[in-house]
């Protein structure tokens, strides 16, 4: 067997809650996190709702310098950094003192899609009147893509692999699966891996003139992202940031570290924008591939999911994504697992989504629970004969035999990442 990967600390900054405490009894009342957004209805965007994280000033001033406050003005940096702060933390590791070496042993994994967008506009302005000398030395960290990575580094003193990926909406789950990869070929022992996002117009208005942002429900917001329902119509935009401190299981314990959950395979791969796949739609041959390829490296049969946290964006991947479920998993009519979507409460956070529902399902599998798919009902009627409606929570649900949780994540150019978490048991 290869070398088991546990979770040792969660961080989260959601739309419904900031840290795992509060986003975890968001969770279990389904608290939306939806709402409506002045700035969208004065630009003319079709969509006038959004997903934002409630970041209070008290927060930041608690969490970071006054220099360093005056310098983050990307949201998606914020968001990144809070919610790593909070895994670092509960992962009971040190920050580092001046002059001490690098911790060689621990390194990151955390991407992000469009983290750098507003200092990014600023700069563009600036220069385009002259004034570049006033961008300052500090705009460069806040705009490239590894931005994130390079802070958290600085942050922590992490002395192994250094690096930010972005695999549009896969890129949470892929982050993960990368860390946990790069401790089972022993190249570290401790990996903090996620993902981050910005918020905003410019982040969004590309989506709103696809016309795949949902229009009809602006004056209720709370009702407007329905994934898996003949409802949906459109995701709601969203932002924020999960993440996860990945240990072997040798070092973890070796530490006196408490487990939090156990990460038990994952897979990544492409359709090729072919046999039905486009840049914006899956490939269904290779999403089926690729969850079958997670189950193989989990070690496991699809009759051990307890239950599945889908992509599930509200838009009409929805049914296709649970026939692809069906036919991984060879799950017989009527059997469907519990199946949910953590965006019907906090909107499709981007790049984003995959870390904060990462979160998600480890909190539901420490607490043995599932928490209410809202707005899911009446069903979509391309699945309703194949998931009974008992499989999707419209309420929490306590599960006490609740052991494996699947997480699914499919993004822009046709890119699929898959993984399983499972409760900790030393035995298994």
């Amino acid at each position: 067997m290869s070398q088991r990967i546990v979770v040792t600390g969660m961080g989260v900054v959601a739309p419904n809650a900031i840290g795992c405490p509060d986003f975890d009894q968001a969770l279990r009342t389904g608290r939306s996190g939806v709402r409506r957004d002045a700035r969208l209805e004065d630009l003319g965007f079709a969509c006038q709702i959004s997903a934002v994280p409630p970041i209070q000033e008290d927060l930041l001033q608690a969490e970071f310098d006054p220099l360093t406050r005056r310098f983050l003005t990307s949201s998606g940096l914020v968001y990144g950094l809070l919610a790593a702060r909070e895994a670092w933390s509960m992962a009971g590791l040190p920050f580092p003192e001046v002059g001490q070496a690098p911790r060689t042993e621990a390194g990151t994994q955390f991407g992000t899609g469009l983290s750098g967008v507003e200092p990014l506009r600023e700069a563009i302005y600036k220069v385009d009147e002259g004034k570049v000398r006033k961008l300052g030395s500090r705009v460069v960290e806040q705009t490239m893509a590894s931005g994130i990575s390079a802070w958290l580094c600085g942050m922590f003193g992490l002395g192994n692999q250094c690096s930010t990926n972005s695999s549009a909406c896969a890129t949470g789950t892929e982050s993960i699966i990368l860390a946990a990869e790069r401790i089972r070929q022993g190249k570290a022992k401790v990996m903090l891996a996620g993902s981050c996002d910005s918020e905003g117009p410019y982040v969004w208005g590309g989506f709103d003139s696809m016309r795949v942002l949902v229009r009809q429900a602006n004056s209720r917001p709370e009702e407007a992202s329905a994934p898996l329902s003949a409802r949906a119509a459109g995701f709601v935009p969203g932002a924020g940031a999960g993440a996860l401190v990945l240990e072997s299981l040798e070092h973890a314990q070796s530490r006196g570290a408490t487990i939090l959950g156990e990460y038990l395979g994952g897979a990544i791969n492409s359709g090729g924008q072919l046999q039905g796949g486009t840049m914006t739609a899956s490939n269904p041959e290779a999403v089926v591939r690729a969850m079958q390829m997670a189950l193989q490296d989990a070690q496991i049969t699809g009759d051990k999911v307890d239950a599945i946290n889908g992509h599930l964006t509200a838009t009409m991947g929805d049914p296709k994504e649970v026939k692809n479920w069906q036919k991984a998993l060879d799950i017989p009519k009527g059997s469907f697992p519990y199946i949910n979507s953590t965006k019907s409460m906090i909107g499709h956070c981007l790049g984003a989504a995959g870390s904060i529902e990462a979160v998600a399902c480890l909190l539901q599998l420490q607490g043995a629970y599932i928490h209410p798919s809202l707005n899911a009902l009446p069903l979509h009627p391309d699945i309703a004969d194949i998931l009974p409606e008992k499989a999707v929570p419209q309420t929490v649900i306590e599960v006490p035999n609740l052991k494996i949780i699947a997480k699914s994540g499919f993004g822009f150019g046709d890119v699929n990442a898959v993984m399983l978490l499972r409760k900790w048991e030393e035995k298994r």
